[in-house]
């Protein structure tokens, strides 16, 4: 064991407290040793007669551990130090200390809560916040305060708020805080180009790092993107311009034996570029690096309640990832990291990532805590509880499957979902492809919607596990040697085949029935799903000419989320497997275009309609509800022209929309019985309203805001409330001849928009006598002219208000 790791000052405090408290936590900067050295020094302790378990964010930080200690103790993983990961495992009858990824922890708790065999685990980088690594440390809790006193758990990371991980750990757990092992780290903030492209702007920083490395003589340079088709990008822009230059990826879907030679030195000495995504951000110490490249944006996964689905976003790296990022270049020796952003928006990024828990789909998380016993997830000691809306959803889901009952407690059938190291989909998908003799093929097809990249990238899953069946990799072996244990445990859990002829995309849509779709148009670009969502499929895939599909994987938001993985379904595959699923019903829908209701008769599957016809005996009442529902969108339609606005300016409030709305099942309603359109008359709508008024406000409604305005020549004039003038009402002048008193509505005076003989506007006034006395002279001047038979006197105000002609007037 190497001697001067800063983190062997701590060890014997580690120790004490592991001992006498049985839980610590152990803040230690990158680079002092605590990966890999506080684990084995535990081994020796006299507590620790059984395993230590090591849990490690992603599958190539857990072998590289495992490797790197096992070298330190001069012996091969699987030997006293071992690992398991899911594609991957070295371990053996003399393990002792075995490195695990977290949700492999999270599997072993939920199968075996008092965790036989094992004295103490270990949570290394618990500042990333990964959904299984909060879950296994409140199981590991829950275990250790229930079942197994003696268990240790030490919580371990570089940034995490020591003491409130301490109060979760509980029985005076405490702080231990260790040294880094400090080198001068230098920070150049390149800046960002929004209009550039990720890869050419990592590409010029590389170029420039490089540049400044051999004026220096610098090390090995680590780049992080966001994702793998950046990282290939970018390394094809690479190796153009350096092409004697080693350029390697590192991520998860990189081959073991070419993720060791990305965290080793060249062995021909040369130096190396390493393209990784955030995978390299912790636990791993790349050999040789000196310069770090940062491009400041992650991939992350989130879950969209909406869509049902788990998509990719790339988002800025929070100012702690940057952190993490840069320390890179610094672990080994003196540094510099490149950032591709400004300094001034430096601290314009979130301080931290936000938790998993807080945008995962909690399906799986919820289907093991049912199985460890827990209905209820807010009962255990969570850091951040999980969202409610997060676990309804992962109820509902699990519910649908079968998996939950209606209680929540968990069924036989989810017993089975949970004995599978999966997804519940994925897990039910493989355990019917059992009940169908079909578990191999089931069980690769799962496989395909977990290793991104296995089998090529088409949509086609189908034509994926073709390509995968020719590949020769060691990912590929290893991914197909897995799902043929897959299919085998599926085997035992469902106790022998039953006589079903079905294959592996039936199973599939058995467990995802909610995202069976069927092309929406020609093109076949869209569809849509029997849980009423819709989809997009690429137009150049070779699923555009199905008629129907299980979609096992899609990105986006919730509409149009992009389809990336499905596989094609026969028609007679829905009639066949969904038999007991497909519903008859009556549709009552309004054709805006025809403006009436509707009846048809669907056989549907979810929101999708397999057929349709004339419903001939549909229910009356359905009729009445949608025509009130569709008269309410716009009340004003069927109520005589100012109705509304008469009664808001009487302030009678029965009469007010919300209050109308409210009560349509009394006035509305009776008016639509036996009906198909709104074709009544608004005289009809306006007296059914009118009915909801008692008698004191009817007075009210006819004193305060009077229908109608009768001049003095005993003409009946509507008077508009809608306007933004109102009280209005428009007359001809001679009808209000003899009238020297402004008429008033309550205490607004009327406008009164004065018009000639043939309805022409002459004026608008509110004041009647100051008309007559001021601006008529003029008005008659000019009427006299245009209308010289009628009659335009100088004082109108004493004159006997007539329509008529002057030689009809006078023979009257």
């Amino acid at each position: 064991m190497t001697p001067d790791l800063p983190i062997h000052a701590v060890l014997p405090d580690v120790r004490e407290a592991l001992s006498c408290q049985g839980a610590a936590v152990l803040i230690a900067p990158p680079g002092a040793g605590k990966t890999t050295a506080v684990a084995p020094d535990l081994l020796s302790q006299d507590w620790c007669s059984g395993q230590i378990i090591l849990t490690s964010p992603r599958r190539v930080a857990a072998r590289a551990a495992a490797e790197r200690i096992a070298q330190m103790l001069g012996e091969k993983p699987g030997e006293t130090i071992g690992y398991m990961t899911r594609l991957d495992s070295k371990v053996s009858a003399k393990t002792r200390m075995l490195v695990v990824t977290e949700a492999i922890l999270v599997n072993r708790l939920v199968e075996d809560p008092e965790l036989a065999g094992v004295s103490a685990v270990l949570f290394d980088e618990a500042h990333e916040r990964h959904l299984d690594s909060d879950l296994g440390l409140a199981l590991a809790l829950e275990t250790r305060e229930v079942l197994r006193e003696d268990l240790r758990v030490l919580v371990m990371s570089a940034t995490i708020d020591g003491a409130r991980f301490a109060n979760l750990l509980g029985d005076n757990a405490v702080v231990i805080e260790s040294e880094g092992r400090s080198y001068p780290l230098a920070i150049k903030w390149l800046g960002s180009d929004p209009n550039a492209r990720v890869e050419d702007q990592v590409t010029q920083g590389v170029m420039t790092a490089w540049r400044d490395g051999a004026e220096g003589e610098g090390g090995d340079i680590l780049a992080f993107l966001p994702g793998v088709s950046e990282i290939q990008r970018t390394r094809e822009r690479l190796e153009s311009k350096l092409p004697s230059v080693p350029v390697l990826p590192l991520h998860g879907q990189v081959e073991p034996a070419a993720q060791r030679a990305a965290i080793r030195r060249d062995p021909q000495g040369r130096r190396r570029i390493v393209l990784a995504t955030s995978i390299a951000e912790t636990s791993l110490t790349l050999e040789g690096v000196s310069m770090v490249v940062d491009s400041g944006l992650v991939r992350l996964a989130e879950y969209d309640r909406a869509a049902g689905t788990t998509h990719l976003v790339t988002r800025r790296a929070s100012q702690a990832a940057a952190a993490q990022r840069a320390g890179r270049a610094a672990r080994q020796g003196p540094g510099t990291a490149y950032r591709l952003w400004e300094e001034a928006g430096h601290l314009g990024l979130p301080e931290f990532s936000l938790p998993e828990i807080e945008t995962a789909d909690l399906t799986s998380s919820v289907l093991k805590l049912a199985k460890w016993g827990s209905s209820d997830p807010t009962n255990l000691r969570w850091i951040d509880p999980p969202p409610v809306a997060s676990v309804a959803a992962a109820v509902t889901t699990l519910t649908r499957l079968g998996a939950l009952d209606a209680d929540g407690r968990i069924t036989l059938w989810g017993e089975a979902i949970a004995g599978m190291p999966m997804a519940p989909d994925h897990a039910s998908c493989v355990l019917n492809g059992a009940k169908a003799g079909c578990a191999e093929e089931a069980s690769r097809l799962a496989m395909l919607l977990q290793e991104r990249g296995l089998g090529g990238r088409s949509e086609d899953l189908t034509q994926r596990v073709s390509r995968w069946s020719g590949e020769k990799g060691k990912r590929a072996t290893s991914a197909a040697r897995i799902a043929s244990g897959w299919a085998k445990s599926a085997a035992k859990l469902i106790k022998g085949s039953e006589d079903i002829d079905r294959d592996a995309a039936e199973c599939l849509a058995l467990a995802r029935p909610d995202f069976v779709a069927r092309r929406r148009d020609p093109s076949g670009e869209n569809w849509l799903s029997a849980g009423g969502r819709g989809f997009q499929l690429d137009p150049d895939s070779p699923l555009v000419r199905a008629d129907w599909i299980v979609i096992g994987d899609a990105q986006g938001q919730a509409k149009g989320a992009r389809i990336t993985a499905a596989a094609e379904l026969p028609q007679s595959s829905i009639e066949a497997i969904f038999a007991d699923e497909l519903q008859e019903r009556t549709a009552i829908r309004w054709n805006s275009e025809k403006k009436r209701a509707e009846a048809r008769r669907e056989r549907r599957l979810g929101a999708i309609v397999l057929s349709s016809g004339p419903d001939p005996d549909p229910d009356p009442q359905a009729f009445v509800d949608i025509l009130v529902e569709n008269a309410l969108d716009d009340l004003g339609a069927i109520f005589p022209v100012g109705f509304l606005a008469r009664a808001r300016f009487a302030g009678v409030e029965v009469l007010l929309p919300k209050n109308l709305q409210a009560q349509a099942g009394i006035w509305l309603a009776p008016l639509l019985v036996g009906r198909r359109d709104l074709s009544i008359k608004s005289a009809h709508v306006a007296n059914a309203a009118l009915g909801l008024l008692d008698w004191n406000e009817r007075q009210r409604l006819d004193s305060e805001a009077p229908n109608q305005f009768i001049s003095p020549a005993q003409t009946k004039h509507a008077i508009d409330y809608a306007g933004d003038d109102a009280p209005s009402v428009e007359v001809r002048v001679q009808a209000l001849f003899g009238l020297d008193q402004h008429p008033m509505i309550g205490t607004t005076p009327l406008l009164l928009k004065l018009t000639s003989p043939a309805g022409r506007p002459i004026q608008s006034t509110r004041d009647l006598p100051g008309f007559w006395r001021g601006s008529w002279a003029d008005v008659a001047k000019d009427m006299k002219g245009r209308y010289p038979k009628h009659r335009w006197p100088e004082k109108p105000w004493v004159e006997i208000p007539s329509l008529l002609t002057k030689n009809a007037f006078n023979r009257r």
